[in-house]
């Protein structure tokens, strides 16, 4: 509220003394051109504002816009220069096509420019709507140099970076205006862009754009640009008023002294005479720029008398310092493209950061938290500066509750014991009650503990070292597990003077051990049920599925047998084979798959392959041995399981094999060179329904022929479809020379067996090949 107040009453007096200026001017000029008292010019200059319903201000204006050379000529040196008067009285100029009072109105808002740059927005204010300004640019033009771009408004500060200062080129309007001293009205783009050098960004912008000398009384001069988007002409009612414009401009300028540059001095002191008011760390930087219009650096143009940097200057020591060459490590980081930010209108408020410097050899740290928004040409800077031991104390009360350990400390001088608020927490003692000694320690522990923790404490306190010690507290109804870790500090002659460390709850982590010591006793006992049962599941299938140490001969037939059980995990499977010969001297082929894997598939398998075996023997036919073997299935007692078979029985007379199956994996065929898989009969698998239907197909075996029959392990892969299985097989088998068993399951089989593997290889010897029969049966 204060410094509202003081920047209003600012305000109110500024207003006041350019006011009374302008009337000062204006009264003086019509006392040079007709000779009356300062009271009737004055009275004059009332009741024109009166007739005109013009403000005294407005009127002031208007008088000092017409005068002419005259004027000052007359009435000899005045305190100001003004524009030179028309030859005849003071008259008011005609009112133009941009409305009556628009001149007026202007005359009242220049009370308040204070800068060319403030002149430029005033203009583009009133003359928008008058005649459809854009942009206005007024260039100035020093004695023997180019142009200076003194005030804009309606460009970007980019546009008028770049083209802030122009050398004397020929064909730039500004400068061919001036130096015809009169207006330049270019409304034809496409020709003008020919014959003159045109601000546009990007090309095409402005379509029209009008440029009037506008006389200062000095031998500058000033060009006033006003640029349009659109390119209609400018009426003859449009160039009166900005005639009229260039003329009362022209007082203006010649009161402001016409800088070369916007008065910075004047805007800084007075925002600090503002920061002066105000509390906490502020400065006003203004950009310092290369030719090309890029900020280069930053320079302190004012600060609050409780802004305090890195190096230690406060208030206006820090006053005309640069940013780069007090802290060059500023350059590139995220708060110099805040700064950037901030200057084009965005305004900017960053992280808090930890910003370095090295003085005097010493590097100085601090942190802080930066905002900047723009103020006129340049920057207000407002900063925090973050207290870096109070956050390292709270870094520090952080890391002690999150590995909820406390630290301690004992002086054994002076008997001085210091905890931290943590450990009264760990002990589960009221603060109020304050710390313990250190001799004192082992009575809050369990008594089991106490003793182990008293001996580590009088070693240390006799002869130094350190100690990390657990024990365990009761705290209500629970036991917690800590830890005491301290070390002693010796004095020159050894004595132990003072002890610090920490303590620790380990509740957490021993009640994750203890159940990790449960749970792996667990797993070890369940691991052994498992083994167990696999040497038992394995001894079983031992018994039950004996393995003959190689090939045998069946019927005339050369057959070779492989099982191999899987490897991962300690389940044994239920895969099974029978190779035997009946006593109508055929011979009995028999190969199936029970899901799942221990001891109950092992008990399924040898109960199938019994059955099956005495079914045949005894007469019965293939399919009707499946079907009572489903049935079979069905009751017993874990009635969920299936299982996948084929019988086949061979005629060697007829050298016919007629094969039933169900749900298994068709056979191999393997015939002068050829692969084939044998059409399955239909048959689904045992133990999936109460009405299967089983069918039987037969075909004759020639010399030379192989015959391969599987269970899935030999060809399924984790997550590849079983066609691509049985193609792999069928590649592996089809070799001009039949090779091993043992040769084929190396092709087909890698790495670990996920599932029991069980091959019947059989092969019909060729002509010259055959041998009687009465090998054993597998």
């Amino acid at each position: 509220m204060v410094v509202a107040r003081q920047r209003a009453e600012l305000d109110r007096l500024r207003e006041q003394t350019a006011t009374a200026a302008v009337v000062e001017r204006a009264t003086g000029a019509l006392m040079a051109t007709s000779g009356c008292s300062p009271d009737a010019a004055r009275e004059a200059l009332v009741q024109r504002a009166r007739a005109g319903r013009r403000t005294l201000i407005e009127e002031c204006w208007l008088t000092l816009g017409a005068l002419m050379p005259a004027v000052s000529q007359a009435a000899g040196p005045v305190p100001e220069p003004l524009e030179p008067p028309a030859p005849a009285a003071p008259r008011t100029p005609p009112a133009p096509s941009g409305g009556p009072g628009t001149l007026g109105r202007l005359g009242a808002s220049l009370v308040h420019v204070r800068s060319p740059r403030e002149l430029a927005a005033a203009l583009l204010e009133h003359l928008a709507d008058a005649v459809g300004a854009d942009a206005v640019l007024l260039y100035r033009r020093p004695p023997g140099q180019g142009l200076e771009l003194i005030g804009h408004a309606g460009v970007d500060a980019g546009l008028a970076a770049q083209w802030h200062h122009v050398p004397p080129l020929s064909g730039f309007a500004p400068l061919e205006s001036l130096r015809s001293g009169e207006p330049l009205w270019l409304e034809h783009f496409a020709r003008d862009l020919r014959k003159y050098q045109l601000i546009d960004e990007p090309p095409g912008r402005w379509r029209s754009r009008a440029w009037l000398p506008v006389t200062t009384g000095d031998a500058s001069g000033v060009s006033l640009g006003v640029l349009r988007r659109h390119g209609a002409p400018f009426d003859p009612g449009d160039r009166e008023l900005l005639r009229a414009v260039a003329r009362l401009c022209a007082g203006r300028l010649t009161a402001l002294g016409t800088p070369a540059e916007p008065p910075a001095a004047r805007f800084s002191q007075e925002v600090q005479t503002v920061l002066d008011a105000l509390a906490g760390a502020t400065v006003l930087l203004t950009p310092l720029r290369t030719a090309t219009g890029e900020v280069e650096d930053y320079r302190i143009e004012a600060a609050t008398p409780d802004a305090v940097d890195i190096l230690g200057r406060t208030g206006r020591e820090l006053v005309g310092a640069h940013i780069l060459e007090s802290y060059p490590s500023v350059a590139g980081e995220a708060l110099w493209q805040g700064y950037l930010k901030a200057l084009d209108g965005e305004p900017y408020e960053g992280e808090p950061y930890v910003h370095e410097e090295t003085v005097a050899g010493t590097t100085v740290r601090a942190a802080y938290s930066v905002r900047a928004a723009r103020l006129g040409d340049g920057l207000l800077v407002t900063w925090l500066r973050h207290d870096l031991e109070g956050r390292e104390e709270q870094r520090l009360a952080d890391m002690q509750r999150l590995g909820n350990l406390g630290w301690a400390n004992w002086n054994l001088l002076t008997r001085q014991v210091t905890w931290s608020s943590q450990v009264y927490t760990i002990l589960g003692r009221d603060p109020g009650r304050g710390a313990v000694a250190l001799d004192l320690l082992p009575d809050l522990v369990l008594p089991e503990d106490a003793h182990a923790l008293a001996r580590a404490v009088a070693e240390l306190a006799r002869h130094g070292g350190s100690f990390d010690v657990p024990f365990r507290i009761r705290t209500g109804n629970t036991v917690r597990h800590l830890r005491a870790v301290a070390e002693g500090v010796t004095a020159p002659d050894g004595m132990v003077v003072e002890v610090h460390g920490f303590v620790q709850d380990l509740t957490a982590q021993r009640s994750a051990e203890l159940a990790l010591v449960d749970s792996e006793r667990a797993i070890l006992v369940q691991r052994g049920v498992l083994e167990a049962e696999r040497a038992l599941g394995i001894r079983l299938q031992h018994a039950l599925l004996p393995l003959p140490s190689g090939p045998v001969r069946l019927c005339g037939l050369r057959v070779e047998v492989a099982y191999l059980p899987a490897q991962a995990g300690v389940h044994v499977g239920g895969d099974w084979f029978s190779a035997i010969e009946l006593p109508d001297d055929s011979a009995l082929f028999v190969i199936g798959d029970v899901a799942g894997h221990g001891v109950d598939a092992v008990a399924t398998m040898a109960q199938l392959r019994f059955t099956a075996k005495g079914m045949v023997t005894t007469g019965s036919s293939l399919t009707g041995a499946l079907a009572r073997l489903n049935s079979l299935l069905l009751h017993t007692r874990d009635s969920q399981s299936t299982a996948t078979l084929i019988l086949a029985r061979y005629q060697p007379a007829e050298r016919r094999l007629t094969w039933a199956q169900a749900g298994h994996l068709p056979p191999l065929l393997v015939r002068g060179g050829e692969v084939r898989r044998l059409d399955r009969p239909e048959g689904i698998l045992l133990g999936a329904t109460a009405d299967p239907v089983y069918e039987s197909a037969e075909f004759r075996l020639e010399p030379g022929d192989r015959l391969l029959l599987f269970t899935d392990g030999l060809v399924e892969r984790l997550g590849e479809d079983v066609d691509l299985g049985l193609t792999r097989l069928a590649d592996a088998v089809r070799t001009p020379e039949p090779g091993s068993l043992d040769e084929l399951l190396d092709a087909m089989l890698e790495g670990e067996l996920r599932d029991d593997v069980c091959v019947l290889d059989i092969r019909v010897p060729a002509a010259d090949d055959a041998r009687p029969d009465g090998q054993p049966s597998a």
